[in-house]
């Protein structure tokens, strides 16, 4: 099956009529359709299907038990009202590349595996990368099962719900023991590559990043009655710090984003008790997030005393610098840079990514597609179908220089 059809067939899955962008939520039922699509195209090939104790879902070709496996793929979810390239791209890409390598008469010396991981984007419970977290042990179990959606459902119910066992999820450090190499391709979540030209690059960083709550309770009264100089309105104090992020930001050559808010009673007439904000920064180093998150908190703190409201300060979760394998990065650049004639730049990326959370315990790379529009977590997120192809081509160059050697 070609790289178009198999986009095409996913392309209408968990697709809202009303935004034009994907609802992929974990443990949903589109969720459960791409689960679907991904175990098709497994035993469509011939591949050994498996889904592991954390609902990642893999697809083998060769014995894992063997060892020093080649593993690529991506997420198929998606942030609410996402785009369709996020995610989706490498784990469509990968069964292309899978394709391609056989085409070619490639002849494998190390297992190869396409993986799918669970809630890459945290839109329900809150949390990325919640399945690779699990098996990379970064996230505990205790953790896990108090993870909570919207609807004060938690995971353990949803994945119950979606016939999965919540009470076996937990650190998985046999599987990792048997990966020698991920490689994740993923569209870029920028302009680099196109503003260099270049259709594909190589990941050699991602900045630190994490998401912060900040609550600020005030007073709730009525909007009509209630004189400016009696309220405590902490929706003042919430619009102020978010000028302040993007000062902050500005300043330090970094990013800020509150891009999440919850409001009570959240009436129109009514002046807000509690204004609850979600704050994403994210840095080229750990020094300048430091000081873009201390100053936004130190600014939303003067801001809350002005106007008589309480705050409250939470960071949620945290993921510091990744720096990918160095050797299997450099072998990604011999591969593509002297194998073919690609010009393939090496840039650093402010997304979180599984290949991110994976790289601390076995070695990880990253390739870029290039996106014209820079625009992702959007409806408007893009990648030209002949740039994909030429992804699928240097995926399929990268796993033949990795596992048929």
């Amino acid at each position: 099956m070609s790289f178009h059809s198999m986009w095409a067939e996913l392309l209408p899955v968990g697709r809202s009529s009303a935004s034009g962008g994907y609802r992929r939520y974990a443990w949903t039922g589109a969720d459960a359709d791409c689960r679907a699509w991904f175990r098709q195209q497994a035993e469509a090939r011939g591949l050994a299907y498996e889904v592991d104790r954390n609902g990642n879902q893999w697809a083998w070709l060769g014995d894992p038990a063997e060892g020093d496996a080649v593993v690529t793929g991506s997420h198929l979810d998606s942030v609410p009202d996402g785009g369709a390239f996020d995610g989706p791209l490498g784990v469509v890409s990968a069964f292309a590349a899978l394709d391609e390598l056989r085409g070619r008469g490639a002849r494998l010396t190390r297992p190869l595996s396409i993986v799918n991981f669970g809630d890459e984007e945290g839109a329900r419970f809150g949390l990325a990368c919640v399945g690779s977290r699990l098996t990379a042990g970064a996230l505990t179990v205790e953790q896990a099962h108090r993870l909570t959606d919207g609807d004060g459902i938690t995971l353990p119910q949803a994945m119950e719900a979606a016939g999965y066992d919540p009470d076996a999820i937990g650190p998985d450090p046999e599987r990792l023991g048997r990966i020698g190499a991920f490689v994740e391709l993923h569209v870029e979540q920028g302009r680099a590559l196109d503003l260099s030209g270049d259709r594909i690059g190589i990941a050699s960083a991602i900045w630190p990043h994490g998401r912060w709550r900040f609550d600020f309770r005030g007073e709730a009264n009525h909007a009509g009655t209630t004189r400016l100089a009696d309220r405590r309105d902490p929706m003042l104090s919430y619009a102020e710090t978010v000028l302040a992020a993007r000062r902050e930001a500005e300043l330090a050559g970094a990013v800020a984003t509150f891009g999440k808010i919850g409001v009570e009673p959240n009436g129109v007439n009514a002046i807000p008790s509690l204004v609850r904000g979600w704050l994403d920064s994210r840095a080229a180093d750990q020094a300048t997030l430091d000081t873009v998150v201390t100053g936004i908190e130190k600014a939303a703190r003067e801001y809350a005393a002005a106007h008589g409201v309480d705050l409250g300060v939470e960071r949620e979760s945290f993921t510091p610098v990744v720096e990918f394998d160095h050797a299997l990065r450099d072998e990604l650049a011999r591969i593509l840079g002297t194998d073919t004639e690609l010009r393939v730049p090496v840039l650093g990326t402010g997304a979180g990514h599984d290949a991110g959370i994976l790289s601390g315990r076995v070695p990880t790379a990253m390739l870029f597609v290039r996106n014209p529009t820079g625009v992702s977590h959007s409806p408007a997120e893009y990648a030209a179908e002949d740039d994909c192809v030429a992804g699928v081509s240097a995926l399929a160059d990268v796993l033949e220089g990795l596992a048929c050697t």
